[in-house]
């Protein structure tokens, strides 16, 4: 049984889904970081970056203790190999699948994520900012868009790269980008958010109690230094 450490974000969106699709046996563990349950002394044992997601598998594939894995992307691949579900086998199809899918914790997530910040967040407007993060978000989206062409998912078949990048997409809107002008990524969108595993791994939506975060809880996300750390 997978113990899932989560709170619905994209990144808490990527393990959901691949737990829906591959059919694993799993457990919600509720992670509010708009009250900094992510500072708690237990979860830092699993996840020392203080960000959720993370899981302990009580069942893993050696039949030793429980393991315990964090940061999304490592756990998509930890789940995919144990499972040998949503990652391709053989070399050129497993480097294929890898690369997009650090190319969606390296760029498509952490651009996205200051996208959302300086646009949505942020006590201050800063026009450059803004301008620098939608720019380089829709360069992203053209990237995307490119390898899509002629593929129905971005490594080929459906895989966790395709999984990762998904929730990313979510928030197009917000990002200031028009899926009508990506229509390899829109037609991909539309595949995915009619597989009912993605839907159903959305229904975790409703843990979040409000949709607009209030003041203290960016305070508690957006102010976080070392000693945020050392407190929990």
């Amino acid at each position: 049984m997978i113990e899932l450490h989560y709170w619905p974000t994209p990144n808490g969106h990527k393990i959901t889904i691949f737990l829906e699709e591959a059919g694993l046996e799993y457990r919600i563990v509720p992670v509010n970081i708009g009250k900094g349950e992510q500072f708690r002394p237990e979860f830092l044992k699993i996840a020392p970056n203080n960000r959720m997601p993370a899981i302990i598998d009580h069942a893993p594939a050696d039949g030793g203790e429980p393991v315990s894995v964090f940061e999304s992307g490592a756990i998509l691949v930890y789940l995919a190999e144990k499972t040998g579900k949503f990652l391709p086998a053989d070399l050129r199809g497993r480097m294929k699948t890898l690369e997009w899918l650090f190319w969606q914790m390296g760029g498509l997530g952490p651009m996205a994520g200051q996208n959302h910040h300086f646009s949505q967040y942020a006590p201050e407007k800063i026009p450059y900012a803004i301008d620098r993060y939608v720019k380089e978000t829709n360069r992203l989206y053209g990237v995307l868009d490119r390898q899509l062409a002629g593929r129905e998912f971005i490594a080929g078949d459906y895989t966790i790269a395709d999984m990762a990048c998904y929730p990313w997409i979510v928030s197009h809107e917000k990002q200031g980008q028009k899926l009508e002008d990506f229509p390899n990524i829109h037609a991909w969108f539309e595949r995915i958010k009619a597989r009912p595993a993605t839907a159903k791994a959305y229904a975790w939506e409703k843990l979040r109690e409000n949709a607009t975060m209030t003041e203290d809880e960016k305070k508690v996300l957006f102010g976080q230094t070392a000693t945020s750390v050392r407190a929990g």
